[in-house]
């Protein structure tokens, strides 16, 4: 197959592109670098099947050749990201959805959205199903993010019901590993960082929130298994064990051998107090679960950072 992926520079897409080049398929990946990192592309460039293109696919952009696939991962993915740029934020989730939709009607090509967790907001349901309609602030400072991806998705389904276009939405839980920005602001990557640095450890409210954390190598899994499979419909893949806030602390301080203490901030505004899936679909269509457990994840993550500050020498701040 040849695919574009969009946000081929990014954590997530930048290892999704990688699995579709492992398997012989081809790749364009496309990414203006807003969020996406050069350094992500080069073990992409090692494979004569990769092309890349720098662009904001916000703005309109038609591809050449044939394409049988269209992922469309672009979007800032943290809350440090998206409420410093929500404009982008929304435009990407809008327009860039919109123009890589038409990108697939027009070549006749699959299209996968990467949704989210966020379409369900600080839940009222728990564990989150595909069928639950979600608990969101539109007006929220978060609301960009959530909103944008609501919107991507009521928009794929057009495309499927009005165009005929082969829509795929997968909703992604939280996930983490290598190739994360250090300073992206998302909780696992702050986490390891500040253990490594000997800084203490930033804890929101106090900690008892919870999330699911997916290792990268499982997700990747599940939304390849979903972009092949015959599923329309949103499809969460996340890892459903679910932990505090606080005990993922304890579980980076104990990996990385860190002397570090644990500082308390306030809540942000909207921050969910729950995030659990229910993956019965995912186990049932796909025959897909997470494999790797946190606590693995985490030891698997630790040198990909360890490497990058000793490489740079630099801060969260600074690494960005």
């Amino acid at each position: 197959m040849r695919v574009l992926i969009t946000g081929a520079a990014g954590f997530l897409g930048s290892h999704l592109a990688e699995r579709f080049l492992h398997d012989g398929h081809e790749v364009v990946g496309v990414d203006n670098f807003i969020t996406g990192s050069r350094e992500n592309l080069k073990p992409l460039e090692a494979h004569a099947g990769f092309t890349f293109v720098e662009h904001d696919i916000s703005e309109p952009f038609f591809p050449e050749g044939e394409l049988d696939g269209v992922l469309h991962f672009a979007s800032p993915a943290s809350p440090v990201d998206y409420l410093e740029i929500p404009i982008q934020t929304l435009k990407v989730g809008s327009r860039g959805t919109h123009h890589t939709l038409g990108i697939a009607l027009a070549k006749k090509a699959r299209f996968l959205l990467a949704s989210t967790s966020e379409v369900y907001g600080d839940p009222q349901v728990h564990p989150q199903p595909e069928s639950y309609w979600g608990h969101v602030n539109p007006v929220g400072v978060r609301g960009c993010y959530d909103e944008a991806k609501r919107f991507a998705e009521a928009m794929t389904m057009a495309y499927h019901r009005h165009h005929g276009v082969d829509t795929r939405i997968v909703r992604i839980f939280n996930t983490y590993g290598p190739r994360m920005r250090p300073g992206d602001g998302r909780v696992v990557s702050n986490f390891i960082v500040q253990a490594l640095q000997g800084e203490p450890l930033t804890v929101y409210g106090d900690g008892s929130q919870t999330r699911s954390f997916c290792y990268v190598d499982d997700e990747v899994e599940g939304i390849y298994r979903l972009f092949f499979s015959e599923r329309v419909l949103p499809t969460n893949i996340g890892n459903p064990d679910e932990f505090t806030i606080r005990e993922l602390a304890e579980v980076v301080l104990e990996e990385t051998g860190s002397s570090s203490t644990v500082e308390t901030r306030p809540l942000p505004q909207d921050d969910p107090k729950v995030r659990r899936p229910d993956i019965s679909v995912a186990r049932e269509v796909l025959g897909w679960e997470p494999k790797i457990p946190l606590r693995e994840g985490i030891r698997r993550t630790i040198p990909y950072f360890r490497e990058v500050l000793n490489r740079v020498g630099g801060t969260a701040r600074t690494l960005g």
